[in-house]
């Protein structure tokens, strides 16, 4: 990680013409204690500002350079509503891997954003691909949330632990991705077979995961790509799942088939 040379307490406010709004998918603010802690420690981020309250500077890493400011000046550079606790940093978006340094099978469970846009729901879904050990998250290079802002504030961390590829076409990645070995499923509600049985047919370190938008699902060149479509099953209560949690549900599966081969090659 690339820290500011010179520590800085200088109380000055800043400009709110430096605020998140106008920020380039290649830079911007991540605000929060975990999500700041976590960037500060991740080498693929490159650091350009940090600024924290008195009380926040006690948790910083030993060394990091700072500029101290108050709450007030922190609040005007972020979003309307942005919970900061103290914690803010300018900075790059991390480094990213090619496709094809995760397309090995062996290389471990993929999970793939077909146009998921929202903020939230993608910071959330890296939280659970971090929880549950998926190697890389794959995004198209637009249509995709930047890797700053309420993006890392959801994730809590996570989106510095599991990478971000970012793809110029996903249709044409996922064919990359079989290719090399790998077996897709797509999440879809309308799908005939269920998720749970396609996962212990053909889980393992080499599967990938699609999710779709929010609004429409996988788009249908998306869905041609995948050896196989499986639903959630539920109860018929609710019309159907948050993306994000449909993500957990099926990262959780697939973590579960992962342990119980290993629980098997064991015995």
């Amino acid at each position: 990680m690339t820290k500011p040379e010179q520590r800085n307490r200088s109380r000055t406010p800043y400009n709110k013409g430096h605020s998140d709004k106008s920020a380039s998918p290649e830079e911007g603010w991540i605000w929060g204690r975990h999500a700041v802690l976590a960037a500060l420690a991740n080498p693929r981020r490159k650091v350009l500002k940090v600024l924290a309250t008195r009380n926040a500077a006690r948790d910083l890493p030993e060394g990091t350079a700072f500029d101290e400011t108050d709450p007030k000046d922190i609040d005007r550079l972020l979003p309307d509503g942005a919970v900061h606790q103290g914690f803010a940093i300018r900075a790059r978006a991390p480094e990213e891997d090619r496709l094809s340094s995760v397309a090995d099978p062996t290389h471990g469970v993929l999970l793939v954003f077909d146009q998921i846009t929202d903020p939230h729901n993608a910071g959330a879904i890296f939280r659970s691909a971090a929880a549950f050990g998926a190697r890389a998250v794959i995004m198209q290079d637009r249509k995709s949330p930047p890797l700053f802002g309420a993006m890392a504030k959801a994730a809590v961390g996570a989106a510095e632990v599991v990478p971000a590829i970012r793809v110029v076409n996903i249709a044409n990645a996922l064919a990359e991705l079989r290719d090399a070995g790998r077996f897709v499923i797509g999440l879809a509600g309308e799908a005939e077979d269920s998720l749970p049985d396609l996962i212990e047919a053909h889980g393992g370190p080499g599967l990938v995961i699609v999710l779709g938008a929010e609004d429409k699902g996988l788009r249908p060149r998306v869905a041609d790509h995948c050896d196989a479509l499986g639903r959630i099953p539920t109860t018929g209560k609710v019309e159907s799942l948050n993306v994000s949690n449909a993500a957990a549900v099926a990262l959780y599966s697939a973590h579960m088939k992962r342990l119980s081969a290993q629980a098997g090659k064991g015995g």
